[in-house]
């Protein structure tokens, strides 16, 4: 068994999550550049064992000059190594071409850090975000801080290991088939996939047939995710979706609620025991706080979906691989790339002329699929069929085709809302039997964040999940 690795201690940041610290910085109970060391602090003490960090920004962060009226003014970040910052390079978790200075900071990140946020560095990632867990050669491996032994999941993986562990509250995440929930679901964390266009996108996303790719954050507590989208929407308000403004804990309103019912065993999206009793006992305290649970069977092809969601990745690996002029702005050395991007890529370039097909179909399906928000009002499903594997179920070096069958078995719920575009949350609601985190997901109509936030306030009122902190232990730690 690994370690459990914390970076919580008795310091000016305690257990406190960016809503209080944010409070305790406005009102001088701390100051930013106290908040700041201990963060770094943090990071230098816990970054050996979980390899998170793809550039530290440590200098920058002192020097912090933000907006006193920002809500989250001054609490202490990271940003997934998707996303240009100015005067860094952006290395997308490949070591197959090399990057360059950015000149300006991507439009979300600005977004990002209009929130007051103060960001210390870069996190990793696997190669182009492309598979469940991060663990290649040009960065290492990214290990979860519940226990060393396992993956943070991905492709957010480092913010989540420096979210879980206490490292900072919050972090930058983005997900095109489930990138923020995964990691979420798997290091105990609370992750909004929000409604398409509710945030700006990744640079260059728009040019895509279909904008799979959300931004987002992770977080330890709802009241974190709903202040980030709060202050986010002051700076960017999407004229097509309703403003949520700040979401906070509502009147109770029963919900119609459609629970999937698991799949026969060899199917895709079959759960094991551990994630099928946690889901179990979540459809029973909904309804024990007077909503309606239906267990209906999933109306919509899953093993189709997955299929021509995987043409349509194959397409994004071909095009980074192959036309990295023109998305990476560098030339790509495709004999360093990994076997499962140049897999991807080879796939789709075998059935390339049925990419179009495979659009329309992915559309129809997702249409299809949201019709069941004519009778319910929220989707219940599993974030991932089964729990968390060990470090080396997704490495790298495996085949593509078997990296290809582990992640479809592993990860089928999340893709659907990238297609269509909905809301979509994971929330930590249950462990395994080896007290790894397992997450819930649920999912709402395009624009109804706020009903998934006021849902997830509710559940983390009767359910409250626990962090990587044990006070007993960090007093015997000190007394020591």
């Amino acid at each position: 068994m690994g370690n459990r690795v914390s970076a919580f201690g008795q310091d000016a940041m305690g257990t406190m999550d960016a809503t209080d610290l944010a409070q305790a910085i406005a009102s001088k109970k701390v100051s930013v550049q106290e908040v700041t060391e201990v963060a770094i602090n943090r990071t230098e003490k816990v970054n050996g064992e979980l390899n998170a960090i793809v550039v530290k920004m440590y200098d920058p962060a002192r020097q912090f000059s933000g907006e006193a009226d920002h809500g989250l003014y001054g609490v202490p970040t990271f940003i997934k190594d998707t996303d240009n910052v100015a005067g860094y390079a952006t290395q997308l978790g490949t070591g197959a071409f090399t990057a360059r200075k950015a000149k300006l900071n991507s439009k979300f990140v600005n977004q990002f850090l209009s929130t007051g946020l103060n960001p210390l560095g870069k996190t990793t990632l696997p190669e182009f975000g492309l598979i469940c867990s991060t663990e290649n050669e040009r960065w290492g491996i990214t290990r979860n801080p519940w226990d060393t032994d396992y993956t943070t999941g991905g492709s957010s993986s480092g913010s989540a290991a420096m979210v879980a562990s206490g490292v900072v509250p919050i972090a930058l995440a983005n997900d095109g088939a489930g990138s923020i929930r995964i990691p979420a679901a798997i290091c105990g964390l609370v992750g909004l996939k929000p409604s398409r266009g509710r945030l700006y996108g990744v640079d260059g996303a728009e040019l895509m047939p279909i904008q799979i790719v959300h931004q987002g954050v992770l977080t330890r507590s709802v009241r974190d995710t709903a202040l980030f989208f709060a202050e986010a929407e002051k700076y960017y308000t999407n004229p097509r979706l309703p403003k949520m403004g700040y979401v906070q804990p509502q009147q109770k309103k029963p919900l119609r609620i459609a629970f999937y019912e698991n799949l026969a065993a060899g199917k895709t999206g079959h759960q094991d025991g551990d994630t099928y009793r946690v889901q179990l006992e979540t459809a029973q305290l909904l309804q024990s706080l007077g909503h309606r649970v239906d267990q209906i069977a999933i109306p919509f092809d899953v093993e189709t979906m997955v299929g021509h969601f995987l043409h349509y990745y194959g397409f994004f690996s071909y095009m980074m691989a192959h036309w990295s002029r023109f998305t990476l702005k560098a030339k790509v050395d495709r004999s360093l790339l990994e076997p499962f991007t140049t897999g991807l890529a080879e796939r789709f370039m075998q059935h390339k002329t049925k990419l179009p097909s495979s659009i329309r179909a992915m559309r129809k399906l997702g249409m299809e699929a949201e019709k069941v928000f004519e009778n319910y009002d929220v989707v219940m499903t599993p974030v991932l069929s089964h729990k968390t594997p060990k470090i080396g179920y997704f490495s790298p070096t495996l085949s593509a085709e078997e990296i290809t069958k582990r992640a479809v078995d592993f990860a089928s719920y999340t893709g659907l809302n990238n297609v269509t575009g909905s809301p979509a949350i994971s929330l930590p609601l249950g462990t395994d039997s080896g007290g790894m985190p397992i997450g819930v997901h649920f999912s709402a109509p395009l624009g109804y964040d706020e009903r998934l936030l006021a849902l997830a306030y509710e559940l983390e009122q009767a359910k409250p999940w626990s962090f990587i902190y044990n006070a007993a232990e960090h007093a015997k730690h000190i007394a020591g």
